[in-house]
């Protein structure tokens, strides 16, 4: 019912920079949060960030504080994620993510998008 459509991953050099988008099907107004996740190999997967859809309070983990930055445009229902500084740690499918109930944007989500493949060569 509810699509999650991601874009602009890719293959990017170490120190480079990359700009994810995800465009929602769904009204705005039944989203509370957008937010990103990436599973890297060898792992589960990771909340990277959030932003609630009301008020644009935001979370990240740790290891991108400083480095990515979560962004929304309510009006095309659409989250962005830049990414700057890549690191081959970075590597990872990033995956979209809505929450339609709750009041705060850290996990759990409800729906999920396809993935988007990031590669950081070094």
């Amino acid at each position: 019912q509810v699509q999650l459509v991601e874009s602009g991953g890719g293959l990017v050099q170490a120190g480079g920079s990359l700009r994810l988008s995800c465009a929602g099907s769904g009204r705005a107004f039944s989203t509370s949060a957008m937010g990103w996740f990436r599973q890297a190999p060898g792992k589960e997967r990771e909340f990277v960030a959030g932003i609630r859809w009301s008020g644009r309070r935001t979370s990240y983990t740790e290891s991108v504080k400083g480095r990515f930055t979560i962004s929304g445009d309510n009006a095309k229902n659409t989250v962005y994620l830049q990414m700057n500084s890549l690191k081959p740690e970075d590597t990872a499918v990033y995956y979209c993510a809505k929450k339609i109930g709750g009041n705060s944007e850290v996990p759990p989500y409800d729906y999920w998008g396809q993935g988007t493949q990031v590669t950081v060569s070094s």
